[in-house]
C-alpha cells in the first residue's frame, strides 16, 4: 500500500497543530481527504499509546484540572431523536490536567461531563504521579468524591468558584460572551494546599491553546467533528506537539523537557518517527504461546 513520505507527513500533522481543516489541508497539500483522515487517524492512535507510557513516575507538584465543551455530529439540543442516548455524538468534554511547573499536559480525557467520566480521569491523573501534589480544581461537585479515592485521601485539594455578576442569574438568553466574573472563592478540601496556589488560570489558558489551535473547538462554525473518533484522535495530536514540540514561553522549553520526559527538542520529524514505530508495531504478527507438551 502506497505510503506517504515522512516530509510530507511531517508537514501535514504540522497543518493540523496549526489549526487547519481537513479540507483546507487536502487543498494545500494536494493530498486527497481520505489520506488527511487516514493519517489523522493512525497518528492519534500512535501518540495516545507513547504518550500514555512516556507520562508516568512523572514528579509533579502543582496539578490544575478542567474540562472544556465541544460538540461531535451536532449540539446536544439538536441531536436527532433517532441518535437519543448515544454518547458518541451531542456534547463532548475535554477533561486535562497540567502540571502547573512545566505546563506539562499529565493526563486527558474526552467523554462526557459524568461522574463515571470524572472517576476515569482522575485514577488516571493519580496513576501518573509519585509524590504527594496540590491539587486545584473549579466547582464541579463530581470531583470531590473521586478525588478522595483517587488519591487515597493523600493529596492537598482547593477547588475555585468564581463568581458572576447579575448576567449570571439569566439562563438561555442567547448570549454569547459570559457575564462579568467579579471575583472567585477558594475553598480547601482536603489537606493543607496553599491558598496562593489554589488556582485554574493555567490549566483555563491551555484550554484557550485547544480552541486556537484544534479547528474543531472552534466556536459557530461548521468545523465541528462529526465523528466522536476523529475528534478524539486530534486532541492526542495537538497533546503530542504541545507536550513535546511546542515551545512554552513562559519555561522557554518543551513542558516535557521542563517534566524531565525528554532531554531533547522535539521537531515534527520525532513525531513522524513516533507514528512510523507505531506502525512497525502494529504490523507484528501476535506471536501465541504454544504449550510445552
Amino acid at each position: 500500500m502506497n505510503k506517504l513520505p515522512p516530509d510530507k507527513r511531517a508537514q501535514i500533522l504540522g497543518m493540523m497543530v496549526e489549526g487547519n481543516g481537513i479540507r483546507a489541508i487536502s487543498r494545500m497539500t494536494g493530498v486527497s481527504k481520505n489520506t488527511v483522515v487516514k493519517l489523522l487517524v493512525d497518528a492519534g492512535r500512535a501518540f495516545a499509546a507513547y504518550q500514555d507510557q512516556a507520562l508516568r513516575g512523572l514528579k509533579s507538584q502543582r496539578i490544575q484540572v478542567d474540562e472544556i465543551w465541544s460538540f461531535v455530529y451536532a449540539k446536544q439540543k439538536n441531536v436527532p431523536a433517532s441518535m437519543k442516548g448515544r454518547r458518541d455524538v451531542g456534547d463532548v468534554w475535554t477533561w486535562t490536567a497540567l502540571d502547573a511547573d512545566s505546563k506539562l499536559i499529565v493526563s486527558w480525557l474526552v467523554s462526557d461531563r459524568t461522574t463515571d467520566a470524572a472517576k476515569e480521569f482522575m485514577d488516571d491523573v493519580a496513576d501518573r504521579l509519585v509524590r504527594r501534589v496540590q491539587l486545584s480544581s473549579d466547582g464541579l461537585k463530581s470531583y470531590q468524591p473521586v478525588v478522595a479515592a483517587a488519591f487515597k485521601n493523600k493529596v492537598d485539594y482547593g477547588q475555585v468558584v468564581k463568581v458572576y455578576g447579575q448576567e449570571g442569574n439569566t439562563a438561555h438568553t442567547g448570549r454569547y460572551s459570559p457575564p462579568e466574573c467579579i471575583g472567585a472563592e477558594k475553598t480547601v478540601v482536603s489537606g493543607t494546599p496553599d491558598p496562593k496556589h489554589i488556582s485554574t488560570s493555567f490549566v483555563e489558558r491551555q484550554n484557550l491553546n485547544m480552541r486556537m489551535s484544534m479547528r474543531r473547538f472552534t466556536r459557530l462554525t461548521n468545523a465541528f467533528s462529526k465523528k466522536f473518533e476523529n475528534h478524539a484522535h486530534s486532541v492526542a495530536i495537538h497533546f503530542m506537539h504541545y507536550n513535546f514540540v511546542r515551545i512554552h514561553q513562559t519555561t522557554r522549553v518543551t513542558p516535557a523537557m521542563a517534566a524531565g520526559v525528554t532531554d531533547k527538542l522535539w521537531g515534527l520529524d520525532d513525531m513522524v518517527r513516533v507514528l512510523e514505530d507505531w506502525e512497525t508495531s502494529a504490523s507484528q504478527p501476535e506471536i501465541t504461546a504454544t504449550p510445552t507438551p
